[in-house]
């Protein structure tokens, strides 16, 4: 990852992206897997380096973004540091959110 802001994940968000990976393992290919890995790894490289890039959502604190059509991060500018709050699953309602 390049220099910029500081990425810190939640609990909440970490563990939201391992039960993403345990479902990929479980029900796709390693292609997929890896697919999800490179779009996580060049989004956070965007936001590190430009955190107003993505849209606000409605709590005007907190940002969002689209990572391969099937998950969204949620994360927040503190200081200087971002902090992903959700790695939410596309897949589920939305009002299983927690953010």
């Amino acid at each position: 990852m390049k220099s910029g802001y500081e990425i810190v994940w939640s609990d909440q968000s970490l563990k939201e992206l391992e039960e993403t990976i345990e479902y990929l393992e479980q029900n796709f290919t390693n292609k997929e897997l890896r697919r999800l890995s490179v779009e996580i790894e060049r989004n956070l490289d965007i936001i590190s380096e430009n955190p107003l890039i993505f849209s606000r959502t409605e709590k005007l604190d907190i940002r969002k973004v689209v990572i391969a059509k099937f998950n969204t991060l949620y994360y927040k500018i503190e200081n200087e540091k971002i902090e992903i709050i959700s790695f939410f699953s596309n897949r589920q309602n939305p009002s299983n959110r927690k953010i």
